[in-house]
């Protein structure tokens, strides 16, 4: 049993006003055994309860809940920082040939490990990742996050028209491997699939069909796509499917909007796609680094607030510019302040931990600090350097913390990324 002393922050309920409910405690104590948070309260109330635990002080340090990437694609891990273009010459020119690696099992195997430990030293402990249409990144994926008993949701990519030889399958393919993987991956442990249609462009109807088929007889796996991201793929959409009302309409259509249905981006949706989002409880992953860096517009937060639709971060790397989510958040930040809307640091912590954790049904288990949920966190020190120690000097409230965090911040300001209860990234002192 451990002890962990520290100021903690997270939001043990799940709401609509973050600000109000945020809980803080400013000499906090989180108490672990195993795998699951035993106890959160005033350090010397559990230090009292627990005397036998272990103590670990980080009084002048932040925890918070393990931190939720909603979308994110790992095999563009090496493929971050490349010169930017639009979406759809950046997934020809970039994307595809650095997924076609992929086909390759040690190569995913070692990338796999690559990936996993650019989450953890940037506080990240659940993802919702895109691998490629080979199931053997898939494999390796959830290999390297089942070592870790880490939450992880990913799941095949599915194409068979518009891309390159070395990554199409076909209907029956994409069916009958996501149905395999399903079989081997989902549920075991902390693993978790999401049935992955890269967007519509690249799956025909047939294979569209079958994957809703696979949806229909799999109800509590997520899907996973994109929706809406850029100008010229909606046109392009309109293009393939004249007969549907719209591009939403052509996941509809195949039964593939509903719950744990988490949608990228969503920058240009008309005022029917925001009813019909509303109306499925379907997710939206807002990626901020992403939209600003491919150009392809701005997220219209207000718009999903009046509307209901749930809304969570996510990095979008390789598109997106960093693994930090702190830093994403402070780009969609700046998103909003071009629209006169306001994303204070309060509610972007939400949307990367309860609020994610909710939009995914998985609030029991991770996003907060509730005792029985899994002992996912991470220990923060904002005053991680000589300007980062000015500008919080006497100013460290969570809000000033949190902000200071979106501008300033990187991954050194992560000290500790524990999962399952176990220290999976410790920071090196110098």
């Amino acid at each position: 049993m451990y002890l962990f002393r520290a100021k903690i922050l997270h939001f043990p309920q799940v709401t609509d006003n973050p600000q109000q409910d945020l809980q803080c405690y400013a000499d906090g104590g989180l108490a672990v055994q195993g795998e699951k948070i035993l106890a959160i309260g005033n350090f010397g109330d559990i230090r009292d309860d627990y005397p036998e635990a272990v103590i670990h002080d980080h009084k002048h340090r932040w925890i918070m809940p393990g931190l939720i990437d909603s979308h994110l694609h790992f095999p563009q891990t090496e493929m971050l920082a490349c010169y930017g273009e639009q979406l759809l010459s950046w997934l020809e020119n970039y994307t595809f040939p650095t997924e076609k690696k992929f086909t390759d099992s040690e190569y995913a195997a070692a990338m796999a490990e690559v990936f996993l430990r650019q989450l953890f030293k940037n506080g990240t402990t659940t993802g919702l990742v895109y691998p490629t249409v080979h199931a053997e990144s898939v494999d390796a994926l959830f290999q390297a996050a089942h070592h870790k008993n880490m939450a992880m949701v990913t799941g095949k990519v599915c194409m068979d028209q518009h891309c390159p030889d070395g990554l199409i399958d076909t209907p029956e393919l994409a069916y009958a491997d996501s149905k395999a993987l399903i079989e081997r991956w989902h549920g075991k442990d902390r693993n978790l699939y999401a049935i992955t249609p890269r967007f519509a462009p690249t799956s025909s109807r047939e294979q569209l069909s079958m994957l809703g088929k696979l949806a229909s007889e799999h109800p509590d796996v997520f899907i996973q796509t994109h929706l809406s991201e850029n100008q010229k793929e909606i046109d392009w959409v309109k293009q393939l499917f004249p007969e549907r009302d719209g591009y939403l309409d052509v996941y509809d259509h195949y039964g593939l909007v509903r719950e744990r249905a988490v949608f990228g981006h969503c920058v240009h949706l008309t005022d029917s796609e925001w009813q019909r989002m509303a109306d499925a409880k379907a997710t939206i992953a807002f990626c901020p680094t992403s939209n600003l860096f491919l150009g392809s517009g701005l997220f219209d937060m207000n718009k999903a607030r009046t509307m209901k639709v749930p809304v969570t971060l996510a990095t979008d790397v390789g598109a997106g510019t960093t693994f930090n989510m702190f830093r994403t958040y402070g780009e969609g930040y700046k998103v909003c302040q071009l629209q006169q809307t306001a994303l204070s640091p309060i509610e972007g912590l939400y949307l990367m931990t309860q609020g994610a954790a909710h939009a995914h049904k998985l609030s029991g288990e991770i996003g907060n600090l509730n005792p029985g949920t899994f002992a996912d966190f991470i220990i923060v020190e904002p005053a991680f350097d000589e300007l980062t120690e000015h500008r919080l000097n006497n100013r460290d409230t969570a809000e000033e913390m949190l902000f200071a965090l979106s501008m300033l911040g990187d991954d050194r300001t992560i000290v500790e990324t524990w999962i399952a209860g176990s220290p999976q990234y410790k920071k090196q002192e110098i």
